[in-house]
């Protein structure tokens, strides 16, 4: 046991939990404010640990110099950054729907704390992100992030160049793809509510008496919840297959 221990590259073991660990940093579900940082560290640890015997012979030797070990933990940790955005960048498409649909349902005012995005976004925007979250891990999605990051090794060899021109193509990607989708996502309410934005307006112009927006707001709200109601269900289903296609075009056929 002991000659195991002396002969162990401890070396590679952190170049992976460099990775790994970045990677679970950065990730949803895994990197939130309300998961103890003690947690997400022994997570990280179990998880590398887990990977290690797979990929510790890819590993190149340690470097001679501080530099050289640092360059090579800081381009790990880099790639792993870039893995665990990925997953950040696509659920920005629901707080993307969620923002829209708060505007066109008179509910961008009602904010909460976000336990997702850790910031204050609308109430709508938090549901859909939480409802996301928990439909990634009860789906297993995050097996297949898991798997992205463990397959990148063959994409990226530990000790070559960081791709930082391939980063930048595929990362202005995905927000713009993540922006287009949060558009798709609330089209129904932006449909909905102008189709009733301009019936209002009818309406107003016909009965100058009547009070608008007293009259017009609850209608507006309910009609937009219920529209949520019914397309939720849709709109997560569209979230959940593109969120796979993305992964796995990161794992390895």
């Amino acid at each position: 046991m002991l000659e195991q221990l002396l002969t162990l590259n401890l070396f590679g073991f952190f170049l992976v939990f460099a990775r790994v660990g970045t990677a679970l940093a950065t990730m949803p579900g895994f990197s939130a404010a309300y998961v103890p940082t003690d947690m997400r560290l022994a997570i990280g640890l179990a998880i590398a640990f887990v990977m290690a015997p797979a990929l510790i012979a890819e590993m190149p030797a340690m470097p001679a110099s501080v530099s050289g070990i640092a360059i090579l933990i800081g381009g790990e940790m880099l790639i792993g950054a870039f893995l665990g955005t990925i997953a950040t960048i696509l659920m920005g498409a629901l707080q993307t729907a969620g923002t829209l649909i708060a505007y066109v349902a008179s509910l961008a005012n009602a904010l909460i704390q976000d336990p997702i995005a850790e910031q204050q976004s609308s109430t709508v925007a938090s549901f859909l992100l939480v409802m996301g979250v928990v439909l990634v891990f009860t789906s297993d999605l995050h097996h297949l992030m898991l798997r992205a990051v463990a397959d990148s090794y063959s994409l990226v060899t530990p000790g070559q160049p960081f791709p930082a021109e391939d980063v930048s193509q595929i990362m202005a990607r995905r927000v713009a793809d993540a922006f287009a989708l949060g558009l798709r996502l609330s089209a129904p309410f932006v449909i909905v509510g102008l189709t009733y934005y301009v019936g209002l307006g009818f309406l107003g112009r016909l009965m100058p008496q009547l009070q608008v927006f007293f009259f017009g707001l609850p209608v507006q709200i309910g009609i937009q919840l219920w529209v949520l109601a019914i397309a939720v269900t849709g709109m997560m289903m569209a979230f959940l297959q593109s969120f796979g296609e993305v992964y796995q075009g990161f794992t390895l056929p």
